[in-house]
């Protein structure tokens, strides 16, 4: 491994936060909320205190569904991560831009991408946590991408992709000490590397640079410790933030502090882990909400949260030792992780505005990640030109409570899992599934059976007709995009 040759020990925001060309007037831009947009990682639909867990304590995420917009029907845009992400930055189901699975692809250069767009208007941007959409050096092989020719022709880190302040990783990490290889039997540890050596994986802050001071414990709060002075920062300069945290939580390796194992302990060890990170995450996400009331910015700020996929295989998934540490719940839903199923692409979804959202509500309008683009822009008033493809939609008159119940359009996936290329039409009440290596379709109704236990395909062919004309269309359009 080659070493790295520039290191930065302490992280410095001047010259982060300076005036823009493109800067809106100082009135509109004073009103401008600020924006978070807040991620876990393999968190299952049910994994939260007010989806109804049993054992789970997640307090915060409780009081946001509480003083909030709660969705129950939020997707993400795939099921595995680094095309979920992608999705949030471009309004664009993955295949339209090249990242088509996790670990694979990167941002292309050409994507109209929301940190660039807000930065146009005067915001400021910062990435804090799992980046997943690219690789972040051309120096050092490290994370899930093998191979030199690999780190370089994937090269697409935060800082140039709209980003200001970053402190990042490529990949995974552990969710205790997030730089320290773990004892080999606990999923996810590096198997090429001894315990408590380095995991393999870095916190970048810049092209060259790594972050080396403040690493240890609990990972979200070693993000959370970056994420606040940001805000704190363009708060100072009266600057509206926009702030993208992405937690490694609940993902392997799964390991929790002992303050957090004890509150616990009555369960198997396992569990122990899954639930103590994720109430630890629970703990920063309260840490983040407090200091917004604090700095007198609460009001006006707009805090979103989902899962990029649903949870991981108990066991870890295929290959991977069993009784790891995968604890999580679908709520019910069939399917994990990696499947189209509702259990790998429900995930939990709340909106936090109490400048908007003064009362808590629910919705079961389906919502995906891809809405999250042309709903900020839409919200914000913001034109693009030559604005791509967008499969999302704007949600901004759901948010300002109007009734709406349905999608204008469907949302589509298309991802391979098991070895098969999977793709759905999920179109408000129906749901159409086709497993292509089959040439099967299944069809379901999610008003009725959202845990999509009965296939109706043979009830209702002229539906599976319609359905899938549609969806053959919308495949055709994805694919010939990135090909070109």
């Amino acid at each position: 491994m080659k070493r790295i040759s520039f290191i930065c020990s302490v992280w410095m925001f001047s010259g982060l936060l300076g005036s823009s060309d493109a800067l809106a007037a100082d009135e509109e831009k004073k009103n401008a909320p600020n924006i978070i947009l807040i991620m876990s990682d393999d968190q299952g639909y049910g994994d939260a205190g007010y989806q109804g867990h049993p054992e789970l304590k997640t307090p915060n995420l409780d009081q946001m569904a509480d003083n909030g917009l709660e969705f129950n029907r939020f997707y993400s845009a795939d099921p595995v991560s680094s095309p979920t992400r992608g999705s949030v930055l471009t309004g664009r189901h993955p295949n339209r831009y090249g990242i088509t699975y996790a670990n694979t692809g990167h941002l292309r250069e050409g994507e109209v991408i929301l940190p660039e767009v807000l930065k146009a208007h005067g915001y400021t941007t910062g990435h804090f946590g799992k980046w997943h959409l690219g690789t972040m050096t051309k120096i050092v092989i490290e994370s899930n991408r093998g191979g030199y020719a690999r780190t370089v022709e994937h090269y697409a880190p935060p800082w140039e992709n709209g980003f200001d302040a970053v402190f990042s990783t490529e990949s995974k990490s552990p969710t205790w000490d997030p730089m320290v290889n773990p004892p080999l039997e606990v999923n996810g540890a590096n198997q090429d590397q001894k315990p408590g050596d380095s995991f393999g994986t870095y916190y970048w802050i810049g092209e060259g640079c790594i972050a080396t001071e403040n690493l240890e414990g609990d990972d979200s709060r070693v993000i959370m410790d970056r994420a606040i002075p940001f805000m704190e920062s363009a708060i100072q300069q009266d600057q509206p933030f926009f702030s993208v945290i992405w937690f490694h939580t609940p993902h392997s390796p799964v390991i929790a502090g002992s303050k957090y194992r004890e509150m616990y302990d009555h369960l198997p060890e396992n569990k122990q882990h899954y639930y103590g990170c994720l109430t630890a995450m629970d703990d920063q996400i309260g840490r983040l909400r407090d200091r917004l009331r604090d700095l007198g910015v609460a009001e006006n700020t707009m805090i979103w949260f989902c899962s990029d996929n649903g949870p991981a295989a108990e066991g870890g998934g295929p290959g991977l030792k069993a009784g790891a540490r995968q604890q999580g719940s679908t709520g019910g839903l069939r399917g994990r992780k990696g499947t189209l199923f509702e259990g790998g692409v429900r995930v939990p979804g709340i909106l936090e505005w109490p400048a908007q959202i003064d009362e808590p509500r629910e919705t079961d309008f389906p919502a995906v990640t891809s809405d999250y683009y042309p709903t900020i822009l839409d919200i914000l008033g913001f034109e693009v030109d030559n604005q791509p493809v967008l499969d999302g939609i704007s949600l901004k008159k759901l948010i300002e409570g109007e009734k709406v119940s349905e999608r204008s359009k469907p949302i589509g996936f298309q991802s391979s899992f098991g070895g098969q290329q999977w793709a759905v039409w999920n179109d408000n009440q129906y749901k159409l599934i086709y497993k292509e290596d089959d040439d099967q379709y299944l069809l379901f109704d999610l008003y009725q059976d959202p845990e999509e236990t009965t296939d109706i395909s043979e009830k209702y062919p002229e539906l599976v007709s319609e359905m899938r004309s549609e969806l053959q269309v919308w495949l055709e359009s994805v694919g010939s995009e990135y090909k070109n």
